[in-house]
């Protein structure tokens, strides 16, 4: 998997559409980086810029940024309801897929030192990219903002991480950090700037003070007022949404709004927002609701409803949403066949797709039938007693349909990686002992696909057991069906099995995963008689 850090810097100006423009050009064109979204603010003044890339890539990305903010932006003419200290005000560095945070810090160093020497502006580091207690937030860091520079440079507590003590008056100063995700939110509010500020008091962990603190942990928070919009807007900083969600903070500030009769005419996400943080909202308000909803699509219906996310112009989670920004869902190359031309494919003239990934296939096939009735026996009112059973048993069911598809692909791929490890080059002893090593790794992945396979089948049962003591009755055949075909995958899977285990030489590997596999049958053996069986004794 590729090495994915995403730069997220906000700069002082969000009225000037050429400057705007000429800086997402450099970004664009930096080599590496996929430019993800530009989101400008009028009454803000301030542009918030997310890309991602390799380390290096984003790195250069923000240096080529910075280096067109330096000749387009001067700080002297900034006005803008957003706090701010420099011209490229802040630069956050984020892991996202096969880095740590350490590689982040990292980032934010070497950015930091180039900045400086390139620019000759003076640099703080914050987040975990800071060592020092009293520069860990960017309040704290940002504290007295542009204006307090001339003096705020000169007090040793506050020298410059990189750069030296002299106020820039163009530029002002940058904050570069290293960070987790941060969800940029804003409630809107039908208020003064003034009431949405006592808002923003309440719900922020810093409060009024350290007599007074907030409702929220990891919430930073303020009000201002948006003229384009003529409304106010409690401005939000969730700094960890596994600690404080989304839904946390609108609900929240329902409910103080609502005490001092207030209108709230939905919310904002700025920029891009984690899916996880999404699906966590989705699912406090489906269980608030007690709402039956499986559909990720349908899942995010209801979060932007709920939260008026199209309040201020369109949600879109494909434009939105950081994992479909980063890895659009794709399809693979067998999923994505026509059912003809799979079957076609598999009776071909070809060793792949075969045996493995017509066992996911049929497993896949078998927890869809239990699903196929279980939604057939929800909310149809001859059933309508057991809609709550239903609403425990599907999930399950569908869930196990949509896990075993990838491995309709990964099966054949697995054996096209060891295929290839086999054409490897063996004419010197280290050219011998890599493609020995990478066949052995081949093999290992083609006996850990079809074990997969028959694990998340044999999950099913459980469910298929009790859709058989209570479901429609009507799908009687779907169900004797369903376990046949989910016991044929098991058995798909232990045939693959024991065949690539032949080509490992690791005994105890193999007396363990044989030992593994051949319980694996035996259940999917008993646990489909008692499917059968019990269908076989239902009368009405």
């Amino acid at each position: 998997m590729p090495r994915i850090v995403e730069c997220v810097p906000n700069f002082s100006e969000g009225r000037n559409k050429e400057v705007i423009e000429a800086i997402a050009s450099a970004i664009a064109q930096t080599s590496g980086c996929s430019l993800l979204d530009v989101d400008p603010g009028a009454s803000t003044n301030r542009t918030v810029y997310t890309f991602v890339g390799s380390p290096d890539a984003v790195i250069e990305g923000a240096i080529n940024a910075a280096r067109v903010a330096y000749q387009l932006i001067d700080m002297r003419l900034h006005q803008g309801e957003h706090p701010r200290m420099g011209a490229m005000d802040v630069c956050p560095f984020i892991p996202v897929q096969d880095v740590t945070m350490e590689d982040c810090i990292a980032c934010a160093k070497e950015f930091g030192e180039r900045l400086c020497v390139e620019l000759g502006v003076p640099v703080y580091l914050y987040a975990d990219a800071s060592t020092s207690a009293h520069r860990k937030t960017l309040p704290q860091v940002r504290a007295g903002e542009y204006e307090a520079l001339p003096e705020k440079l000169k007090d040793p507590l506050w020298r410059p991480d990189y750069g030296l003590t002299d106020f820039i008056p163009s530029w002002g100063a940058t904050a570069v950090g290293a960070r987790k995700f941060l969800i940029a939110y804003n409630v809107n509010l039908l208020a003064t700037k003034e009431q949405a500020h006592r808002l923003a008091l309440n719900i922020r962990e810093n409060g009024r003070g350290d007599e007074e603190p907030g409702r929220l942990k990891s919430v930073q928070a303020i009000g201002w007022y948006l003229e384009e919009a003529n409304m106010a807007q409690v401005s939000v900083n969730i700094t960890d949404h596994e600690v404080t969600g989304i839904h946390h903070v609108y609900e929240e500030c329902v409910k103080d709004a609502k005490d001092l009769d207030l209108a709230v005419v939905g919310s904002q996400i700025v920029g891009l927002v984690p899916l996880q943080a999404m699906m966590d909202t989705a699912e406090y308000y489906m269980k608030a609701e007690n709402l039956f909803i499986l559909e990720e699509d349908q899942k995010l219906r209801l979060v932007i409803n709920r939260l008026g996310l199209n309040s201020l112009g369109a949600f879109s989670p494909k434009e939105r949403i950081v994992e479909y920004m980063i890895q659009p869902e794709r399809e693979g190359a067998l999923v994505g066949m026509d059912l003809k031309d799979f079957i076609m494919t598999v009776g071909s003239r070809s060793p792949s797709p075969g045996g493995g990934s017509v066992a996911a296939l049929c497993s896949s096939l078998g927890a869809a039938l239990g699903s196929m009735v279980g939604f057939l026996s929800y909310g149809n009112r001859k059933f309508s007693n057991i809609d709550g059973e239903m609403r425990r048993l599907i999930p399950p069911l569908y869930k196990g349909m949509k896990d075993l598809i990838p491995f309709i692909d990964a099966d054949a791929a697995a054996f096209s990686e060891f295929m290839l490890a086999t054409k490897l080059p063996k004419k010197t002893e280290e050219e011998k002992k890599e493609r020995e090593e990478a066949m052995r790794q081949g093999m290992l992945t083609a006996v850990q696909v079809p074990m997969c396979v028959a694990q998340i089948a044999n999950e099913m049962w459980p469910h298929l057991k009790e859709m058989a003591k209570i479901g429609n009755i009507n799908c009687k055949s779907d169900l004797q069906t369903g376990a046949h075909i989910l016991e044929t995958g098991v058995w798909g899977a232990y045939y693959n099995v024991l065949t690539n285990l032949e080509q490992i030489e690791d005994t105890d590997f193999t007396n363990k995963v044989k030992g593994d596999i051949d319980l694996a049958i035996a259940k999917a053996q008993k646990e489909k008689a008692e499917v059968l069986k019990i269908l076989s004794e239902r009368k009405e």
